[in-house]
């Protein structure tokens, strides 16, 4: 963690009664510069609350998100835009992922369909990018979170 992003941190848990050493992961979302801005900006009003990710494109190393967790949402230029706290966390094959969850993620016009539409292309890539085939039963790491601050 670099030197602005630790002080953001221990700033943060300075004024949340955390302790220094209360773990945290800093992450920007999306696979653009400009998706990581237009979606640490929506977590930032208050629009996006959840999340997701696919479960089988998790590094061995990688843990999947647990609730109770902290992170620090980042912008294209690894700044930090707020922090939030994981408040639910379930595997779910992305066909079966809510219409409630979609408009969670905030994102477009908050529609299943557009939701649908995005991440039907996005999954597709980032499969074919580590080598696999998406499928619409496909494990994924739903989260819902809360903005802190």
């Amino acid at each position: 963690m670099n030197k602005q992003l630790k002080q953001f941190w221990q700033d943060f848990c300075q004024s949340h009664n955390l302790e220094y050493d209360t773990p945290v992961e800093a992450w920007a979302f999306g696979a653009t510069p400009q998706q990581a801005d237009e979606l640490a900006e929506l977590v930032n009003r208050g629009i996006k609350t959840a999340t997701t990710s696919a479960y089988e494109l998790y590094d061995k190393n990688e843990k999947i998100p647990q609730v109770g967790e902290w992170s620090i949402v980042l912008n294209s230029k690894e700044e930090p835009i707020c922090v939030i706290q994981d408040k639910v966390v379930e595997i779910i094959p992305y066909g079966l992922i809510s219409k409630e969850h979609a408009y969670h993620e905030g994102e477009g016009d908050r529609s299943y369909e557009y939701w649908r539409r995005v991440h039907d292309d996005y999954f597709r890539h980032e499969y074919q990018e580590a080598g696999k085939a998406f499928y619409p039963q496909a494990p994924m790491v739903c989260e819902v979170f809360e903005k802190v601050e």
